[in-house]
């Protein structure tokens, strides 16, 4: 189907939902919390996965007094790092697989 057609064919379907006559499509999603990680926790993640603290910063998008901090127990990750330590936990191959790392 060209593009003017799915176009066309997306205005229809939304008149006909204002009008009462279609009925919206849902996606339900779920968002599991995030995972909290203690600081021997992280330096595991981090070796099984075959990386240098410079390599895991790299990895993570943040520095290497980031990643030392978190494995000396200073401070904790938080947001997307922790997504990305779950990801690497369940499977260390997660960065070359997902192609972060080639």
């Amino acid at each position: 189907m060209a593009f003017f057609d799915d176009l066309k064919l997306g205005l229809e379907q939304a008149i006909e939902y204002e009008k009462g006559n279609l009925e919206a499509k849902k996606t339900t999603l779920t968002i599991l919390p995030l995972d909290t990680f203690t600081s021997s926790e992280i330096k595991e993640i981090r070796v099984k996965a075959g990386m240098t603290q410079a390599a895991f910063a790299k990895y993570l998008g943040v520095s290497v007094k980031t990643v030392e901090a978190w494995e000396s127990g200073r401070n904790h990750p938080e947001g997307a790092a922790c997504r990305m330590l779950s990801l690497t936990r369940t499977n260390p191959q997660f960065p070359v697989t997902s192609g972060i790392i080639v």
